[in-house]
């Protein structure tokens, strides 16, 4: 049956909408039933049909979805059938735990370990749920109770207990908790009103409220580590956070007045601010117990980031809770021991993240001190090591700890108050700290990455958060110290040999380098003439050893690493555009000047359109910089345009050659970035007549000679209307004629 019924049930699918029509099918009521025959089998089969889940259920959804919209007196038969499904399903995943989950390991193809099979098997569940929602919300709750009375029973008995039965026991109630948290998901009335709905909602919600209070309490508390108790709080985590979307935070103020009234009378759960304790206390808790298991940490984090910066009042409302404060005034390893683990290090940063979002919101250098009072304590402890001591296990776990907490709160500051809180406590006191770690273990990535990415984020100037009073030195303060750090770490790690893992041995940590010095060389916080002025070679200094590491990697490897490939061209485009006239890139020898320009013809041609106009904003200013300094200057050259022109003059075709690069692309391919194509390609034809009239010859010769006057034409039109200069104006109107160019030429 299944085997001749599939292909029909599959056409019906396409047209499920139309329900109003199949029920003057003559054959209709027979037609359900035989798929609600066909879907119970399969449900009760979920060792072999667990695949078919997914469509079975978005059939009866289209159905139950449609009930409103039909018209007339013909019974759906829905209302008999849908109920019987919904519990068909829900029974079926209780009964697949016992024989699934009984050896409490993990299971990959299991939809409590499988987060995408999971949605598939409950995104259509709710709309059948809610469809006959009291009697199904009845069947839900009657499960649940015995399920939770078990569950508390085993909490007073020793911990040496039947391992297995409780292991199914939590199983049973994830399963359980996963089908409440897809209800609470979608708030649609079909069936009943809205009140009726929401009363229903809270008998369902307090049923997992009531859990929490028993997962975190008996023996169930020292069961942290164990797979059966953490796919039942991953599941719980996703309940909460579904439930908080539709019931607290955000919209808290305008909630349902009978879902926390019945709250109230069955846990004591007046309003959303006593609700959100509860979850801000479970937070808590999942922080401080599941110090081993980082996908826990990873959903508890996620959870309570979404609190944090669902909006300015929700902020507002966490600060009052009582577990919010304990969390900000103790956050320490020995409170939270996750910090401690390893496997979680890379939640520490989400992890300071949210507390410097929750510190952000109160005014006052103060509690700002107080809350990095454990961070000083750590930094003190480093700066009195000795140098060797550098290089044990427990100092290089503590300053990289460190970078990745310092590295959170720096992502938290949005505003030029929050930033000078956090610049302030760093600088000057803490800065010889990173520059001796960097300079003493310049060989250890784990420890110069955390280190590098924290400085990456420091010196970003997003939200325009690094503005210093008119009269403040310290952005000019801020980029030395850049500089001595990426000085330190350059000049060393060039002497290194390759190691085996040469990407993240070295080019991991020039790639990050790179993007710290292209973020502060565009922050525009520095006023870089100064250096030149008072014969501080701060920024000579650091463009040269961030060329010598550019210059270190081979052009293949930077194409072939990602990362490295946006880091590398995001820092030549800074370079080219702002730093052309200081003696760096010009004052290459020729064969490396034109190195670095061949790379950037590369990265025109590559497949990303991002870096294809990095590339192109480079060509561009180096073309204009030669036609505004030697083609049409009338000044004598400066020291950087002469360089300029003798590199030309021992290579004359590398102009025309990304010219022609530049117009085969235009022409041939269908470039995402053709606005940012055109800047390079006019500044180059002002650059030489001859070499545009050339280039035009060659396009020409390789078209059909029947062809040929037609696309001569094309380049007629081109130029229409364009000067020669490089005004705003005419670089618009150029543009504008290249798009006509590019359709006109590739028209059959």
């Amino acid at each position: 049956m299944h085997v001749v019924f599939l292909p029909k049930f599959a056409l019906l699918a396409c047209w499920m909408h139309e329900l109003s029509e199949l029920l003057n099918v003559e054959f209709y009521g027979e037609w359900l039933g035989l798929v609600a025959e066909f879907t119970t089998k399969s449900l009760l089969s979920w060792q072999w049909a667990s695949n078919s889940v997914y469509y079975l259920l978005s059939l009866w959804s289209r159905l139950v979805t449609s009930v409103p919209y039909l018209k007339g007196d013909t019974p759906s038969l829905l209302d008999e059938t849908v109920p019987k499904i919904t519990e068909g399903f829900i029974t079926s995943r209780i009964n697949s735990v016992q024989a699934s989950f009984a050896d409490n390991s993990p299971d990959p193809d299991n939809p409590l370990e499988n987060a995408e099979s999971l949605q598939d098997q409950l995104e259509s569940l709710p709309y059948l749920c809610r469809f006959k929602y009291e009697s199904c919300s009845l069947f839900i709750i009657n499960i649940m109770e015995p399920l939770l009375q078990a569950y508390t029973a085993r909490s007073r008995l020793p911990a040496s207990g039947d391992a297995a039965e409780l292991s199914v026991i939590e199983g049973q109630i994830a399963w359980m908790v996963h089908i409440i948290a897809a209800i609470l998901k979608i708030r649609q009335t079909v069936g009943c009103s809205q009140d009726s709905q929401e009363l229903f909602d809270a008998e369902l919600a307090a049923r997992v409220l009531q859990l929490i209070n028993i997962t975190d309490t008996g023996v169930h508390a020292q069961r942290y580590q164990e797979i059966s108790k953490q796919r039942l709080d991953r599941a719980i985590l996703i309940f909460v956070q579904n439930f908080r979307r539709s019931y607290v935070g955000d919209q808290a103020m305008h909630a349902s007045k009978q879902l926390y009234a019945r709250l109230s009378e069955l846990l004591g759960l007046t309003d959303h601010l006593v609700l959100l304790n509860v979850i801000v206390g479970k937070i808590a808790t999942n922080l401080k117990c599941y110090a081993e298991c980082e996908d826990v940490i990873d959903h508890t984090l996620s959870l309570f980031l979404e609190l944090a910066s669902g909006s300015y009042m929700t902020g507002k409302l966490l600060l009052k809770l009582e577990s919010t404060k304990f969390i900000i005034a103790n956050h320490s390893r020995e409170n939270f021991p996750f910090l401690e683990e390893y496997r979680c290090v890379r939640s520490r940063t989400n992890f300071y993240y949210i507390l410097g979002c929750l510190v952000f919101m109160e005014d006052g250098p103060v509690k700002f001190r107080s809350f990095m009072e454990p961070l000083l304590q750590v930094a003190v402890n480093l700066e009195a090591s000795a140098d060797a001591a550098f290089r044990t296990d427990v100092v290089k776990y503590a300053f990289t700890g460190l970078m990745r907490d310092l590295r959170g709160i720096a992502m938290a500051t949005n505003s030029r108050r929050t930033y000078g809180l956090l610049f302030d406590w760093l600088y000057p006191s803490r800065m010889p700290l990173l520059l001796r770690a960097i300079s003493l273990l310049t060989d250890e990535p784990e420890v110069t990455t955390p280190l590098l990415k924290f400085m990456s984020e420091f010196v970003l100037n997003k939200a325009q958060r690094l503005t210093f009073d008119s009269s403040s030195p310290n952005g000019i303060l801020l980029f030395r110290e850049i500089s001595k750090l990426i000085v330190a770490y350059g000049s060393r790690i060039l002497l290194l040999p390759n190691g085996t893992n040469i990407y993240r041995s070295k080019y991991k940590g020039i790639w990050i380098s790179l993007t710290v010095l292209s973020r502060a060389l565009c922050g525009n916080y520095v006023n870089f003439g100064v250096f030149e002025l008072y014969g501080d070679r701060a920024l000579a200094d650091a463009l040269d050893i961030s060329l010598k590491m550019t210059l270190s990697i081979p052009l293949s490897d930077i194409l072939t690493f990602k990362k490295l490939s946006k880091a590398y061209y995001g820092y030549m485009e800074v370079l080219f555009n702002n730093h052309i006239t200081i003696n760096s890139v010009l004052n290459l020898d020729t064969s490396t000047f034109v190195h670095i320009v061949t790379s950037l013809e590369s990265g025109l041609k590559g497949l990303d359109t991002g870096i294809s106009t990095q590339c192109a904003s480079a060509i561009d200013s180096l073309a204009a910089f030669y036609f505004n300094n030697i083609t049409a200057g009338d000044n004598p050259p400066s020291p950087a345009a002469l360089n300029l022109a003798r590199h030309i003059g021992e290579l004359p075709s590398l102009f025309p050659q990304i010219l022609k690069s530049l117009f085969e692309i235009i022409i041939f391919e269908d470039a995402g970035n053709q606005w940012s194509l055109s800047r390079p390609i006019l500044s180059l034809i002002m650059i030489s007549e001859q070499m545009f009239s050339d280039l035009r010859a060659q396009i020409l010769a390789s078209q059909p000679i029947d062809q040929q006057q037609r696309l001569s034409q094309c380049f007629d039109k081109l130029m229409t209307d364009v000067t020669r200069s490089l005004e705003p104006k005419n670089r618009d109107r150029f543009t504008q004629n290249l798009t006509t160019f590019r359709h006109d030429f590739r028209a059959k």
